[in-house]
């Protein structure tokens, strides 16, 4: 077969094709059109019931209130200690892991400018004292309190009982004043600090008991208490009022180090009473306030501003508001049924 011949058996397959495509497409537009006639053609029929007043009371439930809580433990005190005067290092006395006693000497850098500076100052102060000028002396005696603080700065010691986590200093080293040196930890108790949420925080107290699992012992539950409540809550990102509650670890079993994650529960002290209400029931304003219509024992009606906490089901928990349980509140439903008429 010849060019011509193979190109217009290619024309005529395509000519095909497009044909089927438009019967194919033909054949969809009436069936569609045959479905909206049929949808078209059927009557509506909406049925509106119309406002339905219901009642619903307030009901009580006493229960045990649980805060979940989550973290991670840090040691009970951390110090980063720091040269405070520059110059070479002259004396490192202790090695990571080592267990001090506050005041313990920890590193030394040259002290030779501040030991001439002191003595120089005490010549100058018996002089003073054999003149007899009292005011002299007075003002002698500020300058050799600065020299003794000077002297000290050269040296790190111990600001508690505890444990040497690094040592960043080798002796004959040069060290600028501020320069980080020494840390020391105290890991004879573990704390932690948890977020707790505003609406939580009623049920927390200083003293109270906390039960908490860590990853590294699964087994075991390690018991913490709440060892501070801050004075003032902060505003989440998310828009959540918390506050950052303390607790402590008074002995912390082996196995648990500062770093390690926990998860937790702390229980109420005694149990804890909510007020129900339906969700149905309350009534939100455009500002987002929240109110209820209740029905008095001699048919009179009051609106009552509400506060309240979704718990699904149709449920709200009163977290405030003047209600009491057994009182009867009252609201209106709606209900809209639809549907076609053959």
């Amino acid at each position: 077969m010849d060019d011509r011949s193979l190109i217009e058996e290619r024309n005529l397959k395509k000519k095909k094709r497009r044909r089927k495509r438009i019967i194919i497409f033909l054949v969809v537009v009436a069936v569609i059109a045959a479905i909206l006639s049929f949808i078209l053609t059927r009557e509506v029929e909406t049925v509106v019931v119309g406002p339905v007043e219901r009642e619903a009371t307030v009901v009580s439930n006493t229960y045990t209130q649980v805060i979940d809580l989550s973290g991670y433990v840090e040691p009970y005190d951390s110090q980063i200690m720091r040269f405070r005067t520059t110059g070479a290092v002259t004396g490192v006395y202790v090695d990571e892991g080592d267990y001090v006693k506050e005041g313990q000497l920890l590193a030394s850098i040259d002290s030779t400018q501040q030991q001439a500076a002191l003595q120089e100052i005490l010549n100058q102060i018996e002089e003073a004292e054999l003149s007899g000028s009292r005011r002299e002396l007075e003002l002698l005696k500020l300058r050799q309190a600065s020299a003794e603080a000077n002297l000290e700065y050269a040296d790190i010691v111990a600001p508690f009982d505890g444990e040497i986590a690094s040592v960043d200093v080798a002796e004959g080293d040069y060290f600028e004043g501020g320069d980080e040196v020494i840390t020391v930890v105290d890991r004879s108790k573990l704390k932690a600090t948890v977020e707790i949420d505003e609406i939580d925080m009623q049920y927390v107290s200083l003293g109270q008991k906390a039960s908490l699992v860590f990853e590294a012992r699964p087994d075991a539950s390690v018991e913490a208490y709440v060892s501070y409540i801050p004075m003032l809550g902060r505003y989440t990102d998310q828009g959540i009022g918390v506050a950052d509650v303390e607790f402590l670890i008074e002995n912390p079993p082996e196995g648990i180090m500062p770093g390690f994650t926990f998860e937790g529960t702390l229980e109420a002290e005694g149990d804890v009473t909510m007020l129900l209400i339906p969700q149905a029931a309350i009534t939100r304003s455009r500002g987002g306030s929240q109110s209820v219509t209740v029905k008095r024992p001699d048919g009179t009606r009051e609106v009552v501003e509400i506060r309240t906490e979704y718990l699904g089901e149709g449920l709200a928990e009163l977290l405030s508001g003047d209600l009491q349980e057994g009182d009867t509140l009252v609201y209106e439903s709606r209900s809209q049924l639809g549907g076609l008429v053959p």
